[in-house]
């Protein structure tokens, strides 16, 4: 069940750092009893982004394939994904 606190409760801060590193999910912040923000922890957020880097790979990889490219071995995919993400 996801975490939703208002956001009067902001002025919390170092319970809702707290929380947001014990439970690593996203914190759902409500004004005026609508969805307006959203807090994490920064590994949680890392974590989000890497996943998002790898979806972002495969997708722009099936458009390649789409348009005439050929398909590349894994090794090799993870040699120039390294190479682009990490130098």
């Amino acid at each position: 069940m996801p975490t939703i606190i208002p956001i009067r409760d902001l002025r919390k801060t170092s319970e809702i750092s707290e929380l947001a590193h014990k439970k690593q999910e996203p914190i759902f912040i409500t004004k005026n009893g609508y969805s307006d923000l959203v807090v994490m922890s920064a590994e949680l957020y890392e974590h989000f982004m890497e996943i998002h880097k790898v979806d972002q790979s495969i997708h722009n990889a099936e458009l390649e394939v789409e348009e005439g490219a050929e398909p590349i071995s894994l090794n090799t995919a993870k040699e120039i994904l390294d190479k682009k993400y990490y130098g």
